[in-house]
């Protein structure tokens, strides 16, 4: 759907088992591929007897087994969270069953939006409430491992990043995967939160990116540059739909999507939604009503 990647795998894995990646990064994969989790969920582990873990997953018992497998003899002092998709937090819930951790992410889901007074209907792990709030450029710190959180909404309004800060490498969670582009669904997506966060990973010393679906990605910069060219490409795309008379988004997804599978059109609608939104932001774009998949939309 977006910027792809040629896809190879930096260490054969098999699920259920922990690979070392580094010195300080284990990383186990979860058991859910899927055309938005590639190959499935990767959990990081980072540092070596007091360990923290960086997105647990989804609500799977053997995975959770896996990750507790992974570090047996070893201390998990904290549960690092990017974001409450269900692919990413829900593990959280069935960890502290098993061990008492404490769980550490900006909020909520939503909590970025609802702080600015838009709500968030359903459709991320609502159940999860992280024991302690991070915000931008906090400083974890635990045996011989620290982390910085970044903050970078967009994919979702409590996005957040996290730099090793020993290896300078960057758990990017989906704010940049490794095969493909996120998908931004509004209301909780938001395209311009999505544009200044890859910005801000333009000014950043990270020399490498491990993403939570994908391989590692050791062009950092490159790639995010990519990324912002490719959606200014799909504007540029949208723009070109209204002034031909394609005033829909759901008219506008064929034309704009010409390789992507017909079952993905929904989630790239939601994407086009986004990008619709912030054209009516920057002006470029008007809308008849309010902002919608169902709008009609033309040149400002």
């Amino acid at each position: 759907m977006g910027v792809q990647i040629p896809f190879r795998r930096e260490l054969e894995f098999e699920y259920g088992h922990s690979d070392r990646i580094g010195p300080r990064i284990r990383r186990v994969i979860a058991h859910n591929p899927s055309p938005f989790t590639l190959y499935g969920t990767g959990t990081y582990i980072l540092g070596n007897g007091s360990v923290a873990v960086v997105d647990p997953g989804p609500a799977d018992p053997q995975h959770i087994q896996a990750i507790l497998d992974a570090t047996r003899g070893e201390t998990i002092s904290h549960v690092l969270v990017t974001h409450t998709h269900t692919d990413h937090s829900p593990g959280c819930a069935l960890l502290k069953k098993k061990i008492d951790v404490p769980s550490f992410a900006y909020g909520p889901h939503g909590a970025g939006k609802l702080e600015e007074g838009v709500p968030v209907e359903e459709g991320g792990d609502m159940d999860f409430v992280p024991d302690e709030l991070v915000r931008h450029g906090d400083v974890i710190e635990g045996g011989d491992w620290s982390v910085e959180c970044v903050y970078t909404p967009g994919h979702t309004s409590n996005h957040v990043c996290y730099q090793l800060r020993e290896d300078k490498a960057l758990f990017t969670g989906d704010h940049i995967m490794g095969w493909s582009t996120s998908i931004i669904s509004p209301p909780d997506g938001d395209m311009a939160a999505y544009m200044a966060s890859l910005e801000l990973l333009l000014k950043r010393d990270d020399e490498v990116f491990w993403p939570t679906h994908g391989p590692r990605i050791e062009n950092p910069k490159e790639l995010v540059r990519a990324f912002i060219a490719h959606r200014v490409e799909r504007e540029e795309q949208i723009l070109k739909c209204v002034a031909d008379g394609v005033q829909q988004i759901r008219d506008m997804v064929p034309i704009m999507y010409t390789s992507t599978p017909e079952f993905m059109y929904p989630a790239a609608a939601r994407s086009v939604l986004a990008a619709v939104e912030y054209l009516v932001h920057k002006g470029k774009l008007a809308s008849d009503g309010p902002i919608s998949l169902d709008g009609t939309y033309h040149l400002s």
